[in-house]
């Protein structure tokens, strides 16, 4: 049987998400599905087009769903899904203020998918991060390895970029790591960052490295601010398809993302930015890096408030 990947929702992180998988060649199928009736078949056709000039030939297939549930059977038997449906931030919002309407919306696109494609690997990208992974783990049933959502790549994509701008070094050369929450509660890790294999803190004063971290924490909302309508979604869909990729290759690339911690620093029973070991069962192992005491207590500290607000989502 091909290989298939689904992606719900087809703005503008979707849509490029659905692009950029279908790019690798490694899946038979995308399928790309939003409530707006002919937008994903539009968008499908488009890609498709460009298949023979980009050299690939995974099919892209578009369809209309409803709340209700209708249009889902095309995504049967997926072996990933990534979830983008919801509303992206507007200028001055914060990810938690799309906590309500989001959750509803997740609620219904998980039910649909455990429904459809009860063995797939779930990938979350709806904001707030951490809660809607939690949610969609919980309205699925799918075992918590299973269900990811897609924040530390992001974050670490961006520390990393801004790193090799403010040192005029290629962004290849740099390393970067970021846990936690994906919002206020970040943790970046510079005791893990290095520049041409150099420690950061060789590089960059402590007051220069905080203010690339609040950059970071902040790279969402500059995004949105300057875009005005819509938020990020260039380098997002990159890291989902990264980790859809990692997922359908088997390949156990350790990435830094939303993941069930159980134990490891700690921490038990939430949903949190770490880095994992992926593989086709979804996360094959939390895998713990060594942290300075102040990173080691940021964590903690980050893990507590993610807790809080997920135990919201379940009423939601």
């Amino acid at each position: 049987m091909g290989k298939k990947v689904s992606v719900i929702g087809a703005g503008f992180y979707g849509s490029t998400t659905a692009l950029r998988l279908a790019q690798y060649n490694i899946f038979d199928t995308v399928v790309l599905t939003d409530i707006v009736e002919g937008k994903p078949e539009g968008l499908a056709l488009d890609i498709n087009q460009s298949r023979s000039i980009e050299g690939y030939e995974t099919e892209v297939i578009g369809a209309t769903t409803t709340a209700e549930g209708a249009g889902y059977e095309v995504t049967t038997n997926s072996d990933v899904v990534v979830i983008t449906a919801g509303l992206p931030r507007k200028p001055g919002m914060s990810r938690m203020d799309l906590i309500g309407v989001n959750a509803g919306i997740v609620r219904g696109v998980a039910e649909n998918i455990a429904k459809h494609s009860p063995n797939a690997v779930v990938i979350v990208v709806s904001n707030p991060l951490d809660e809607m992974t939690a949610l969609a783990q919980i309205a699925t049933g799918f075992p918590k390895n299973r269900v990811m959502g897609q924040a530390g790549m992001l974050d670490t994509a961006r520390f990393t970029n801004f790193v090799a701008e403010k040192l005029n070094v290629p962004v290849g050369s740099v390393k970067t790591l970021t846990l936690g929450s994906h919002g206020d509660t970040m943790v970046p890790v510079p005791s893990r960052c290095t520049v041409g294999g150099v420690p950061l803190t060789e590089k960059l004063s402590v007051e220069e490295i905080e203010d690339l971290v609040t950059r970071t924490r902040n790279g969402g909302a500059e995004i949105v601010a300057l875009l005005k309508t819509g938020s990020a979604y260039y380098a997002p869909s990159a890291a989902a398809a990264r980790m859809a990729k990692a997922v359908i290759e088997d390949s156990g690339a350790v990435m830094p993302v939303c993941a069930w911690v159980d134990g490891e620093y700690g921490i038990s029973g939430v949903y949190l930015g770490v880095e994992a070991e992926i593989g086709i069962a979804g996360i094959r192992k939390v895998v713990e890096t060594k942290l300075s005491d102040t990173e080691l207590a940021a964590l903690k500290g980050a893990a507590e408030a993610v807790r809080a607000k997920q135990a919201d989502v379940q009423s939601l």
